[in-house]
């Protein structure tokens, strides 16, 4: 298991490996004192690499202090390591995605080349590695659009340019990203498409709806972001959403394991692919899942790499929010109002309430998804879990100074 300490998710994963009856070997860049305690004493063996930065010493390194160890497996979930692990897998002998199978799951420009080939709708796009290239996809894709990294994760450094002028001020600001991919603007509600495949089946899926959409998450402070998982994933024209899940995922090859897809729907009710890795979702999407139909997607994964199975019953009961909170001001966390009211009224629906505690320093909320805490809660209809999620948001207030 690759980094089975960071980011904070993989602890838990590397815990489903061994409850699975695996025996793990952990291989990650900081001290074996370092990791939390769920990631020590689920594995068997640690070994501490110098640095995941320069992959071609971290994969000698690794074979070096494996040599005489029978490996069956490479399991990765960081975005920033999955080519190591195929590398790994390649050197190993080993069953997953290989290096060719794992650049267009990482390079996006290459993965809507892949999916476009294959009559899948994906965005109009133009990779751009320097600011005359930039400008000159801009223009052959037309306004509005997007920019953001070829091989980046989440909303970082991505921009929306809604006209020549608006290029002058991100410019700048794209220096330090190697390759960008200019896209086309898709005006339309944003979902994910969420996956634990085993022997090349998808066993388990999910639909989550960002409210708003990620780019405005990332660029206003003041919003408090919110990820509903739908308890009816298949209900009108999300049906188009899934039926494309199932259809890129063909394309891509996955034998086993999670993918995390996200996909537009337009007001006219098309459906247009976004972008697809081979992860689970951050931001606690995998939270998100379990919440809304009892389930534990941590072992159900396991089980699936492990066993090429996935056994648990799904019954979606609910529909699960998370909404995630930002501390106005800046400094420690002085103040928290709205709670005490919330807890009472709608306390029941509360699932997982986790705030800074009076006196902790803000969180960058430009770095992190999670920000300054989250607030889970679910309901069987979606309007009410619309409200109450609203409520939270509105309500429930923290204050820094």
């Amino acid at each position: 298991m690759i980094s089975p300490g960071y980011p904070s998710e993989m602890p838990i994963f590397t815990q489903a490996l061994a409850a699975e009856g695996a025996r793990v070997i952990g291989v990650g860049d900081q001290p074996a004192d370092a990791l939390p305690e769920m990631a020590r004493r689920s594995l068997s063996r640690y070994v501490q690499i110098s640095s995941f930065a320069d992959e071609g010493a971290a994969v000698d390194e690794t074979l070096a202090a494996l040599r005489g160890t029978n490996v069956d497996l490479v399991e990765s979930m960081w975005e920033a390591t999955m080519y190591l692990a195929a590398r790994l897998r390649e050197r190993i002998g080993t069953p997953g995605l290989d290096v060719a199978h794992t650049v267009p799951f990482r390079d996006k420009q290459v993965m809507k080349e892949v999916l476009g080939a294959a009559g899948i709708r994906v965005p109009r796009s133009v990779r751009a590695s320097t600011i005359d290239a930039v400008r000159a996809g801009a223009d052959e894709v037309g306004y509005p659009l997007i920019i953001k990294p070829i091989a980046g994760a989440g909303s970082m450094d991505t921009y929306r340019i809604d006209e020549p002028a608006g290029l002058d001020p991100v410019l700048p600001r794209l220096l330090g990203v190697p390759e960008v991919s200019v896209e086309e603007f898709i005006d339309a509600e944003e979902y994910t498409f969420d996956t634990i495949s085993a022997g090349g089946r998808v066993e388990y899926y999910n639909v989550c709806w960002y409210r708003p959409r990620p780019l405005a998450m990332k660029q206003l402070e003041w919003v408090s972001p919110q990820i509903f998982s739908l308890r009816e994933p298949d209900a009108g024209a999300l049906a188009g959403g899934v039926a494309m899940g199932h259809a890129v995922l063909e394309v891509m090859g996955l034998g086993a394991g999670f993918a995390h897809m996200e996909w537009y729907l337009t007001a006219d009710g098309e459906v247009v692919f976004g972008e697809i890795g081979a992860r689970v979702g951050g931001a606690r999407l995998a939270d998100a899942m379990n919440y809304a139909s009892d389930v534990d997607v941590y072992r159900g994964w396991a089980e699936a790499v492990v066993h090429g199975r996935f056994s648990q019953e799904i019954d979606r009961k609910y529909n699960a929010a998370l909404i995630f909170k930002r501390a106005q001001g800046q400094g420690r966390i002085q103040h928290i109002e709205g709670l005490s009211r919330l807890l009472a009224e709608i306390g029941e629906h509360i699932v997982d309430l986790d705030l800074l505690p009076l006196g902790a320093p803000r969180r960058d909320w430009t770095s992190t998804m999670i920000s300054d805490g989250v607030v889970a809660l679910r309901h069987p209809d979606l309007d009410t879990t619309i409200e109450m999620a609203d409520r939270v948001a509105t309500e429930l207030q923290l204050y820094a100074g």
